[in-house]
């Protein structure tokens, strides 16, 4: 059929973006086929899952910098006046900086200027400064949310890092999947594309030969009946082709995140089916066990569970803890809040302190918060144990399906093989008036069944080693 100028256009603009999309050595090559290795590059780089994979991480480093917040010194000044009655009260100017520290401490420092004909007595009218600290000495001590904050959202940083493999890990799988679905589809159609053109050519050799009295006219009744069979599941397999190439659309994306539909003129390499693409795959069970235990994305994040987990309990566990503040100031007349120091005791002169104590009676709500957060650590490696032994499970049985695949491609290879030679020989006796169309169709038959059932075990060899390298998270 004649293609119009419009149709040609689109083709090629479609040629120029898999040229773009899926470079190789060869730009011929290039504008053809599709690797699976091509695939998991373009899915990692461009995917809407990926990107989003990415600015998780960004977000739980957004959370750590809040986290970080906590301990920023802080700035603040109290500015007050009272005037009444033509009489002014007071008149007050009190900047100060706190600096909060990892241990729970607050070192502060500021200054004050109270002037006024009806102050507190407490207050030292005129300037003064002051420098302190406040310290816990019970609660808040060893854990406060500060501290507890910072310490999960740096925890919190690494697991979403960490997630991120585990999602770019299940999205390749899926990715494999349909790549491999595609592999499949594109050569039981390319094998029935070409039994379709052999028995159009025995068709008009057997058409001929009945016209030269050579052969019977129910020959051509069972080549055309042949001839229609192939063309019926040709149908089948081009619809199957094309859904697949849809799937695996799904997964290709382009770098300015614009969705990119693969046009069946892009196909499988050649060699789609060399073993030797496995080379830099862990394919030992015993290593692969070992990679599960110790680096799987999925346990990791469980440890990081944990982790975080055992920082709340710790804070919970203040709860218990009477709350038993201390504040101490050491004061200078002058806004220098630090002369006079070494010339004063600690409680000589020239200072202020105070302290707070208080706890509740029953410690209801210590205890209750405490014991929750025992439990919530309990039941998280609980869920790490069944976690480890399911992975444990998958792994043995995807590597069991990869060896027993390996052992059915063998046979299934030779298979084929027997079956081409028995259509050879029969074609064969056919020449030589010894045979049948109807023996040499069942016999071409039962190649396009050995074929297909080679090609189908083939690619869900290739999918169940991904499948492997996934189970042991290793797809990233």
């Amino acid at each position: 059929m004649k293609r119009q100028p419009m149709r040609t256009i689109v083709i090629q603009l479609a040629l120029l973006v898999a040229t773009a999309l899926f470079g190789s050595a060869s730009a011929q090559d290039s504008t053809r086929t599709l690797s699976g290795a091509q695939v998991l590059e373009l899915v990692r780089k461009y995917h809407p899952v990926a990107r989003q994979a990415r600015i998780h991480v960004d977000k739980a480093q957004a959370d750590l910098l809040v986290a970080r917040g906590g301990f920023d010194p802080v700035l603040g000044a109290y500015v007050a006046r009272k005037r009444f009655g033509g009489v002014e009260y007071y008149d007050r100017a009190s900047p100060e900086i706190v600096i909060p520290t990892w241990y729970g401490i607050e070192v502060y420092s500021g200054i004050d200027n109270y002037t006024g004909e009806r102050l507190d007595p407490t207050m030292s009218k005129g300037q003064s400064s002051f420098i302190g600290a406040s310290i816990p000495l019970g609660k808040d001590l060893l854990m406060d949310k500060r501290r507890a904050n910072l310490k999960q959202a740096r925890i919190f940083t690494s697991m979403a890092e960490t997630e991120q493999r585990l999602y770019i890990n299940d999205l390749l799988m899926d990715a494999m999947e349909a790549y491999w679905g595609w592999v499949s589809s594109y050569n039981l159609y390319q094998v029935m594309r070409t039994a379709v053109a052999i028995n159009v050519e025995r068709m008009e050799f057997v058409r001929k030969a009945f016209g030269n009295g050579e052969r019977a006219a129910i020959d051509t009744v069972e080549a055309l009946s042949q001839l229609q069979s192939f063309q019926y599941q040709e149908t089948q397999y081009r619809m199957q082709f094309r859904n697949a190439g849809l799937a695996l659309s799904s997964f290709l994306w382009t770098e300015s995140g614009a969705p990119y539909n693969l046009p069946e003129t892009i196909s499988p390499p050649a060699a789609w089916d060399d073993p030797h693409m496995l080379k830099d795959m862990e394919l030992d069970l015993n290593a692969l066990l070992t990679i599960v235990e110790n680096s799987h994305p999925a346990l990791r994040v469980y440890d990081y569970k944990l982790r975080a987990l055992d920082v709340e309990k710790k804070l919970k566990f203040q709860e218990l803890l009477p709350k038993a503040d201390f504040r101490y100031n050491h004061l200078s007349k002058g806004y220098n809040a630090f002369s006079g120091i070494s010339e004063s005791a600690f409680l000589g002169n020239n200072y202020q302190y105070g302290f707070k104590f208080e706890i509740p009676l029953r410690l209801s709500a210590g205890r209750g918060e405490y014991r929750k957060a025992g439990l919530k650590i309990m039941e998280t490696r609980l869920d790490l144990a069944q976690k480890q032994l399911d992975l444990q499970l998958k792994i043995r049985q995807y590597h069991n399906e990869y060896a027993i695949l390996k052992e059915q491609i063998s046979l299934q290879t030779m298979n084929y093989a027997n079956y081409q030679k028995l259509l050879e020989a029969e074609q064969t006796r056919l020449n030589n008036g010894e045979s049948s169309l109807f023996l040499v169709n069942s016999r071409e038959n039962k190649v396009l069944e050995a074929q297909q059932k080679l090609i189908e075990l083939k690619a869900k060899f290739f999918k169940t080693a991904y499948a492997v390298q996934w189970t042991a998270g290793l797809l990233n």
